[in-house]
């Protein structure tokens, strides 16, 4: 999936892999052994490690790091914005260049500038600059943005740089609502059509950038950046599939490392499969603690005081299978109605952040009691970056360009998903056979990964902090736990907590820790747990 935004709310948070007609579930990794390839597929899972690049800057790339970012003003009080030059293809730079958007809100002072400090939302698919102009320029701490100008640079493939395009508009309606539990052959005929359909508008409307959307690809982009700010080091925050990205950005530059923040953190030694059956567990963890919280409040629709988990979900479940077969009005002007699809996305979406379920409870409530789907229809919009006009942003787009060429797929064919939907089911009764026929989308990608499983250890890097949350649907915990043992200088921060990612989420420690690491450059001490308060 990837970073989601929190529904209801001005921060531009996304989840991390989002993809399907669902979600995002399906692997997120990068190259196994060296930037730009792949080591054989006969190699374990995870039993290799991403590889340094060497010190010294290749010639063919040196006009590249002699650039600097032409600042203009960006319509946004206080922002400017900008463009950088990068290869399209790094192993081959003279055959082309991308355009990547950047832009920046300098440091505002009192105390001495620091340097920069480059965001990322997650993703893949979120815009880092939007993220940037909403949420990180305005709202992480003032002493924070005080010492630091505040970066942001669009990853290659998403929203201002080299956008993947795919479906549009009526077609990615008809997209996001396809059946993703099917109950019979021609079911499942359609949605593995919808799957060939998006792929193949992909293929068509993206051209050469998409074999070139990696991660590995962002990473080396990032140090772009870097040298275009005229910072020796990189420091930055990245949340969700942003870890990802800067866990891939320390392993290929270990030694340009400064003061790096993992928060939501993924464990890139995983292959497709276990990654998407992890989350489905977490997505499972983040729906019992609503129930429990759910059947406390008067307003619950899905059980009165004292309802087990078990069965809270047993009635949201049945009334997933309601919608299956008869969708109800959602009051939407384009005449969409409210299935089972979009009412799961909807719930999803409302997983990301605890501050949501007062809204998801308001919106089942008029659903299933009204049979208005209206509320869960503006969730699970939210969730896809569905206008009000009809018009999508290339999240969707970037998400599965992205996943699908970091990681081979987690399922091969129809008949793979059948096999694999128990476990999955094990992992939650609820979304299990909808995540696990969502993971069947990059079976039909029009390129082939250039990515596997791996280990990130980033030897001799300057401290990393990661940063994981116990209850955190997206990202499971072990996640951070994993990637914070394979960092040869990773520590691990533990929110214990609700909702995806810790950073600005109402935990004063939590955040006194990352802003010390920000701003003295001391990193938790070995253990470090924070509660919500």
């Amino acid at each position: 999936m990837y970073t989601r935004r929190r529904p209801g709310s001005s921060r531009a948070h996304r989840s991390l892999r989002a993809y399907g007609t669902l979600f995002a579930v399906a692997g997120l990794l990068v190259s196994a052994c060296s930037a730009g390839s792949s080591t054989s597929s006969a190699s374990p899972a995870g039993s290799v490690a991403l590889r340094a690049l060497p010190e010294a800057t290749p010639s063919a790339l040196a006009p590249y790091y002699g650039q600097r970012a032409n600042w203009r003003d960006c319509g946004v009080a206080g922002f400017e914005c900008g463009t950088l030059k990068a290869p399209l293809d790094y192993a081959e730079p003279t055959k082309g260049d991308i355009k990547l958007a950047v832009a920046r809100k300098k440091a505002t002072g009192p105390g001495k500038r620091i340097g920069s400090l480059l965001v990322n939302p997650g993703g893949p698919g979120g815009s880092a600059v939007d993220y940037l102009q909403s949420y990180a320029g305005i709202g992480y701490p003032a002493k924070v943005r005080a010492r630091y100008d505040m970066v942001a640079v669009d990853p290659r493939g998403v929203a201002r740089s080299a956008p993947v395009e795919c479906l549009t508009g009526r077609r990615m309606d008809a997209y996001t609502q396809t059946d993703t539990t099917p109950d019979n052959a021609r079911e499942t005929s359609e949605l593995v059509n919808a799957y060939k359909e998006f792929a193949e508008a992909c293929g068509q409307r993206s051209g050469n950038v998409l074999r070139h959307v990696s991660t590995v690809e962002a990473a080396r982009d990032m140090d772009l950046v870097r040298a275009a700010l005229g910072d020796e080091k990189l420091t930055y925050v990245g949340a969700s599939y942003g870890t990802f990205l800067g866990a891939t950005y320390a392993g290929l530059y270990p030694e340009r490392v400064g003061r790096l923040v993992l928060d939501g953190a993924m464990d890139p030694s995983l292959p497709a499969r276990k990654l998407n059956r992890d989350q489905t567990a977490g997505f499972d963890t983040a729906f019992r603690s609503f129930a429990k919280d759910c059947v406390t409040e008067s307003d619950c629709p899905l059980g009165g005081k004292g309802t087990s988990p078990e069965q809270v979900g047993k009635n949201l479940k049945a009334f997933f299978q309601q919608l299956d077969s008869d969708p109800i009005d959602a009051g939407d002007a384009d005449g969409r109605k409210l299935g089972e699809a979009l009412a799961t996305t909807g719930v999803i979406a409302a997983m990301y952040d605890e501050g949501a379920w007062p809204q998801l409870r308001e919106a089942l409530t008029t659903a299933m009691q009204d049979k208005d789907g209206a509320g869960l229809l503006v969730l699970s919009d939210s969730y896809y970056e569905r206008e009000a006009d009809g018009t999508y942003a290339n999240l969707m787009s970037a998400n599965a360009a992205v996943n699908c060429l970091d990681l081979p797929a987690a399922f091969a064919s129809p008949e793979e998903v059948e096999k694999g939907v128990p476990d999955f089911e094990k992992a939650s009764p609820v979304f299990g056979r909808g995540l696990a026929w969502a993971s069947l989308n990059c079976a039909y990608w029009p390129v082939k990964p250039t990515g596997e499983p791996h280990r990130i250890e980033a030897k001799g890097a300057a401290p990393i902090v990661v940063v994981g949350t116990v209850r955190d649907p997206a990202t499971p915990y072990p996640w951070a736990q994993a990637l914070a043992t394979q960092l040869s200088s990773g520590a691990l921060l533990t929110y214990d907590g609700d909702g995806h990612t810790a950073y600005g989420r109402g935990s004063a420690c939590i955040d006194s820790a990352i802003n010390e690491y920000l701003l003295e450059g001391t990193p938790p001490q070995k253990g470090k747990r924070c509660s919500a308060t």
